[in-house]
C-alpha cells in the first residue's frame, strides 16, 4: 500500500547560479563599499540566460520553498553558471546552508552545464571592471593577450565536477531509505562506469554515468535520470582536449538511445519494481523527452532551417522507447520552457513536464505533488533586483556609447527578464538564427512595413503603427516560452494585432522569400497564442499555477 500521504517535492530547473561576490580570481568591481565580479551586459543580453541575477533568484526560489515548508528539493541540471569551480564551491555553499538551517534535501542531476566529460574544459568570461570596461577571465593560458588566468574559471570532468555535491544525491547518504545506481547499491565512480565510442568506431572512453534512484521517504522514489552523453569524436587523437568530445548541449535523448541503452533496461526495471511495491515514482533528467514547444517542428524548420531547438528536439523513438519502458510522465529543464506536452504511443500517451528556469523568461520554479505527479508553478516574477548591478550596467553602456536599456529600469526580475527577452532579438535571434535577408527586412521595422516589404496588406490601424518587427518577434518568442505566463506582459492593442494577423492569408500563390517567411512565422505565431489560451491540441491542460 502506498503512504497515504506524501511529502511534496519543489523541482528548480536551469538555476545557473553565478556568484556575483565569489573570487575568480579578478578584482572585479567596488560598488557601495563591495567587491563584486559581475558578468558584462553585452555577453547577458546575447544569451538565452541571464548570469548575475541568478544569485538573488535561487536564494528567493528556495526561502519560498521553506516558507511552503517544504523540505525536498530536485535540482534538474545547470545548477551552476558553466560548471567552473569556484561557482560549483558556491552552490554547494549555499545548498549546504538551507540544509542546516532549514532541513532542506537536495538531489541533484548534471546539466550539460555543470561538468564536460572525462577530464573537463576550459571557461572564458568577461567580468566588468567599476568603470564598466569588460576583461576576460579564464582558465585557458592561451586566451587572448590581457586576459585574467585563474584555475577557478576550470569547469571539471566526470566524476571530480560531482564531488563537491557529493551529499546532493549523486552519492548514498545515511537519510536515504533507499539508493541505487543502474549499475547496482555501490556509489563508488568506477562502478558506474559505460563505454561509449565514436560515430567511426575507433576511439573508446570509459565514462562515469550519474545516474540513481533514491527513496527519500517511506514509499517515494524520485528516478535521477543522467542524460548527458559525451561522445568522442571520430578521429580525436586527444581525448583530455575539449574538441575531443561532442558536447551534450544538443544530443539529449537521442544520443541516450543510441550510447546509453541501459539506462532503458534500468528505467523499465524500476518502473516495474515501483508498481510491485507500491511506490510512488517520480522521473526526472535535464533533457525533454517530448517536444517542449510543442511546435510544428517543419514550420520551424521552414523559417530557420536546423535551428538549436531543432536539433535539441527528441524523435519518436525517445517516446516509443520510454512508454515500453513503463514511463507515462517526466520533469525535463534545458529548454527553459514553461508547459506540458505529450505523445501518443500505440494508445498510451507519454507527458513531458518542461520545468522553467528562474533566469529565463518567465522565472519560475515548480511543486509536485507525488501522489498524482501534477505540478503547481511557483512564479517568481516578483523577486527584486540587486541595484548594483544596473548601476554596473550603465557605466558599460556608457563606456561603449550605447544608451542605456530598458532592463536597467525594470521593477523585478520578472520585468527585467521579458527586457532581456527583447534584447535577444536583436543580439541573438537575428545575427545568429535567423535568415540574413529576412533579418534585415525585420531589423529597425516597423510591423507595417514587413508585411509591405512581403506584399501582404495589412489594414492600417494605431496598433499596427505602433507596433515594431521587434515587438512582434520577441512576444511571440516570449509566448512561445512562457505561453499564458507571458500574456500579462504583453499590450493588450498588441495582442489584439496579433490575433488578427495569424488569420490573414497570402494575398496570391507567387510569394516571394519574404511572404513566405511570413506565412510560415504567422502559423507558428498563431500555434504559440493557442498555446497560451490553453485551446491548442499539442497542450496538455492542467499546469496550475500560483503567484
Amino acid at each position: 500500500m502506498k503512504p497515504a500521504a506524501l511529502p511534496p517535492v519543489a523541482v528548480v530547473a536551469d538555476a545557473h547560479y553565478h556568484d556575483v561576490e565569489g573570487d575568480y580570481g579578478f578584482d572585479g568591481a567596488e560598488v557601495d563599499g563591495r567587491r563584486l565580479t559581475v558578468r558584462s551586459w553585452a555577453d547577458t543580453r546575447a544569451s538565452t540566460r541571464v548570469f548575475n541575477e541568478s544569485a538573488l533568484a535561487l536564494t528567493h526560489a528556495l526561502d519560498e520553498v521553506v516558507a511552503r515548508g517544504i523540505r525536498l528539493v530536485v535540482l534538474l541540471g545547470d545548477y551552476s553558471d558553466d560548471g567552473q569551480r569556484r561557482t560549483v564551491a558556491s552552490v554547494t555553499t549555499l545548498l549546504a546552508g538551507y540544509r542546516e538551517r532549514h532541513g532542506l534535501r537536495f538531489f541533484a542531476l548534471p546539466g550539460n552545464h555543470d561538468a564536460y566529460a572525462l577530464h573537463g574544459r576550459h571557461q572564458s568570461k568577461r567580468f566588468l571592471r567599476a568603470d564598466g570596461e569588460a576583461v576576460l577571465v579564464t582558465s585557458d593560458p592561451a586566451a587572448e593577450p590581457g586576459a585574467v588566468v585563474s584555475p577557478a574559471m576550470y569547469c571539471e570532468g566526470y566524476p571530480e565536477a560531482l564531488r563537491p555535491m557529493a551529499s546532493h544525491g549523486f552519492f548514498r547518504q545515511s537519510a536515504d531509505l533507499h539508493w541505487e545506481t543502474p549499475f547496482g547499491s555501490s556509489d563508488d565512480p568506477q562502478g558506474r562506469r559505460y563505454e561509449v565510442a565514436s560515430a567511426d568506431g575507433a576511439t573508446r572512453v570509459s565514462l562515469m554515468d550519474a545516474s540513481y534512484l533514491v527513496e527519500p521517504e517511506d514509499g517515494l522514489w524520485l528516478l535521477m535520470i543522467d542524460a548527458n552523453v559525451f561522445e568522442p569524436r571520430s578521429g580525436a587523437s586527444d581525448l583530455t582536449r575539449e574538441d575531443g568530445f561532442i558536447d551534450s548541449t544538443n544530443a539529449g535523448w537521442n544520443a541516450v538511445l543510441r550510447l546509453k541503452p541501459f539506462l532503458i533496461d534500468w528505467i523499465a526495471d524500476v518502473h516495474r519494481r515501483a508498481n510491485s511495491l507500491g511506490k510512488s515514482l517520480l522521473c526526472f533528467s535535464h533533457y525533454p523527452v517530448v517536444d517542449p514547444f510543442g511546435d510544428n517542428l517543419d514550420a520551424e524548420r521552414a523559417l530557420f532551417g536546423e535551428t538549436n531547438v531543432a536539433r535539441r528536439t527528441p524523435g519518436m523513438a525517445v517516446a516509443r522507447r520510454l512508454v515500453e519502458a513503463g514511463m507515462t510522465r517526466h520533469y525535463s529543464g534545458h529548454m527553459h520552457v514553461a508547459g506540458e506536452t505529450s505523445r501518443g504511443v500505440g494508445g498510451r500517451r507519454l507527458v513531458n513536464v518542461a520545468v522553467p528556469s528562474p533566469v529565463a523568461f518567465p522565472p519560475a520554479f515548480g511543486v509536485l505533488d507525488p501522489s498524482g505527479g501534477a505540478m503547481e508553478t511557483v512564479d517568481l516574477s516578483g523577486c527584486p533586483l540587486d541595484p548594483r548591478l544596473a548601476a554596473l550596467y550603465r557605466r558599460e553602456a556608457a563606456l561603449t556609447g550605447e544608451a542605456p536599456h530598458a532592463a536597467f529600469d525594470a521593477p523585478d526580475l520578472g520585468a527585467f527578464l521579458y527586457e532581456h527577452a527583447r534584447a535577444l532579438v536583436t543580439h541573438r535571434y537575428f545575427p545568429k538564427e535567423w535568415p540574413p535577408e529576412i533579418a534585415t527586412t525585420f531589423a529597425g521595422a516597423g510591423v507595417e512595413d514587413v508585411f509591405r516589404a512581403a506584399g501582404w496588406p495589412v489594414p492600417p490601424s494605431p496598433a499596427s503603427a505602433r507596433c515594431t518587427a521587434e515587438d512582434f518577434v520577441a512576444d511571440w518568442y516570449v509566448l512561445r516560452h512562457a505561453q499564458d505566463r507571458a500574456l500579462p506582459y504583453i499590450a493588450p492593442e498588441r495582442l489584439a494585432l496579433y490575433r488578427a494577423l495569424t488569420v490573414l492569408g497570402p494575398p496570391d500563390e507567387r510569394q516571394t522569400p519574404i511572404g513566405a517567411f511570413l506565412e510560415f512565422f504567422l502559423q507558428v505565431l498563431g500555434q504559440s497564442i493557442a498555446r497560451a489560451d490553453g485551446t491548442s491540441a499539442d497542450r496538455t491542460p492542467g499546469l496550475a499555477r500560483a503567484s
